[in-house]
């Protein structure tokens, strides 16, 4: 166990560690352009790539730098890199596959810097960077075509792989944790699951891993159909450090579930 990891599970035994909020509303908020997400370097793009969050890695990475300052200057402990989507897997929608590991390998190195930036102020208070991994927009549980229950867009392989790529370039990158989110479909957080083992077993290291579920509607249950318990059930081997509830529902109505948890 590395001395971080040391440090955050002595602090778990303290106290409520908090985690910072929404990415995406954060860069909404900025109004940015098409340009902006394009910068110089994509400037003759033949997709639009409005929208796609983590280009602004790369086109403004002083917007991303400001959304983590301010989440830290909040009071939170960790902060997510701004890679929810840099799989090969997500970013093909726009034509940006051969980015998926620079976007990993500069959100990591901006979130560490002001994680670093915000303990170098207070010491006694660590700050800690957890490398997002989203559930992309494809599923493995079912199939996106109601006259082909058997049909899928993606198999278990390709989105591990897309996986192991993005989970390398975070630990190279030097994250403290892993953060599995947004969970739809538990066989797709499987993927992650072992993409991350397999990455460990590549760099020679291992990361905490967080995972976090969203439950989509009053069912109480995931996109796929699995209830809570069986949901944890099928990830605890994983031996994750936290497991939650992602903010689907809003504060009020996601409070049963964190409490089923």
């Amino acid at each position: 166990m590395s001395a971080t990891e040391k440090t955050l599970h002595a602090l778990l035994q303290e106290r409520i560690l908090v985690l910072d909020g929404a990415m995406g509303t954060m860069i909404q908020a900025e109004e940015l352009s098409e340009e902006d997400f394009r910068g110089d370097r994509l400037k003759d793009h033949e997709k639009d790539v409005k929208g796609n969050n983590e280009l602004i890695n790369l086109s403004r990475p002083e917007i991303l730098r400001k959304i983590h300052d301010a989440f830290l200057e909040a009071g939170a402990d960790i902060i997510e890199t701004n890679t929810f989507s840099a799989t090969q897997v997500a970013q093909s929608e726009y034509g940006l596959e051969h980015l998926a590991r620079e976007l990993n390998l500069e959100g990591a190195r901006i979130a560490r810097e002001a994680a670093d930036a915000q303990t170098a102020k207070t010491p006694d208070k660590p700050r800690f960077v957890a490398g997002a991994i989203g559930p992309t927009s494809r599923t493995l549980s079912m199939s996106p075509d109601v006259e082909n229950p058997a049909f899928r867009t993606i198999d278990f392989d390709p989105l591990k792989d897309a996986y192991v790529e993005q989970v390398t370039a975070l630990i190279e990158g030097d994250c403290d944790m892993l953060l599995i989110e947004t969970v739809f479909d538990t066989l797709n957080a499987k993927a992650a699951i072992v993409a991350c083992e397999e990455a460990f077993d590549a760099c020679g290291t291992r990361l905490p891993i967080l995972i976090s579920v969203a439950i989509t509607d009053a069912s109480g249950r995931t996109l796929s159909g699995q209830t809570l318990d069986a949901f944890l059930h099928t990830v605890l081997h994983a031996e994750p450090v936290a497991v939650g509830v992602n903010c689907s529902l809003g504060a009020t109505d996601m409070r049963p579930y964190i409490e089923e948890v």
